[in-house]
């Protein structure tokens, strides 16, 4: 057991499905076979959620890893006691649970920066929230980067073929068309193929998103894919790459869905999302509702190792008991092999 990773879980907003999907999630044996998990959060938080929806498991508040029993049914929780639970309402947008989800996150990338835990995965946290309780990022990433001092990242989409980087994510589409260039996109292609690297995939061919319909189809819609994407491609090659593109991403991702390449580059974050959500996500009709969520995020180029769920607060059905833990069993299990690698290349 004592060899085993630890791996930090961070709540999510309260007000989610994040504290209930972590719940489930260390209520599967397995997680506790490959992993010594905690969660960083409000312990209070998570009694609640327990007893609510009659989760046979129980909360072990502790100040700081080394304080963690690891014992399967138990889950331990580094307390921050910042959540008034008496005045938490699930669904709602909140600068408390902003300020507790955000704290959750600050938490795991410190005791990840001091060694003390081998891994971090995160929860949806709420965007609004968090700026309303005055923290001005645009999502987790950009935390991330922030508190470790890195320049060059950028957010890897796993879910089984369809392994999808983004040039670009949060920004608004008109602002993402100016940051196609060629070495933002040459350092994305590097991203990707040492991603693949760590995750111990063996197809290491990558595909490249075209930016216009038909990839510009020789200028005639636009000059982005002859003048940027292209000489990223052709420079890529030239270090040893095996990559294509511009590929027009109607046909890019068809092709990435069947295993034709290990890793592909989106131009920015729907190009990206929209074809990993369709293969990842699967919608019941009948119920009104996702019946299963798959995908895990994942934040290259950083000193420690983050992945996440790939989906968001799901407001709508929190504290419902519905929610579905696949996607942070996925990112839990992604987190470890990461951690694995990372253990061996250092050997």
């Amino acid at each position: 057991m004592n060899t085993l990773p630890i791996v930090a879980i961070t709540m999510g907003d309260p007000a989610s499905i994040g504290p209930e999907i972590s719940v489930k999630a260390l209520k599967d044996k397995k997680i506790y076979e490959i992993c010594r998990p905690l969660i960083t959060g409000d312990a209070g938080v998570f009694e609640k959620i327990i007893t609510e929806l009659g989760l046979d498991v129980k909360v072990n508040s502790i100040e700081k890893p080394a304080d963690a029993g690891f014992a399967f049914g138990t889950i331990d929780v580094v307390d921050l006691k910042n959540v008034d639970t008496s005045k938490l309402e699930y669904g709602k947008i909140d600068a408390m649970c902003g300020e507790a989800s955000f704290r959750s996150v600050e938490k795991a990338i410190q005791l990840a920066l001091a060694g003390e835990v081998d891994a971090t995965v995160t929860g949806p946290i709420n965007k609004k929230s968090i700026n309303e309780a005055g923290h001005h990022f645009a999502g987790h990433t950009e935390i991330y980067a922030h508190y470790t001092n890195t320049k060059k990242y950028a957010m890897l989409l796993v879910e089984d073929h369809i392994n999808v980087i983004h040039v670009s994510t949060h920004v608004s589409l008109r602002q993402a068309c100016d940051l196609v260039k060629k070495d933002r996109i040459l350092e994305v292609i590097e991203l990707l193929r040492n991603g693949l690297t760590s995750l111990g995939k063996t197809n290491l061919k990558i595909g490249v998103a075209g930016l216009n319909p038909h990839a510009g189809d020789s200028g005639l819609f636009g000059t982005e894919d002859d003048q940027e994407i292209l000489p990223a491609v052709e420079e890529a090659r030239s270090r040893g790459y095996d990559v294509e593109g511009p590929v027009p991403p109607d046909t890019m991702f068809a092709k990435a869905a069947t295993g034709a390449y290990g890793g592909v580059v989106a131009m920015y974050h729907d190009q990206g999302h929209i074809p990993f959500k369709l293969a990842g996500f699967k919608w019941n009709a009948e119920k009104q509702q996702m019946e299963s969520v798959k995908g895990v995020n994942i934040t290259l180029g950083l000193p420690i190792i983050r992945t996440s769920v790939d989906h968001g607060t799901a407001f709508e059905i929190a504290g419902k008991g519905i929610a579905s833990p696949d996607a942070m069993v996925l990112a839990i299990e992604s987190a470890v092999q990461l951690a694995n690698n990372k253990k061996m290349s250092n050997q």
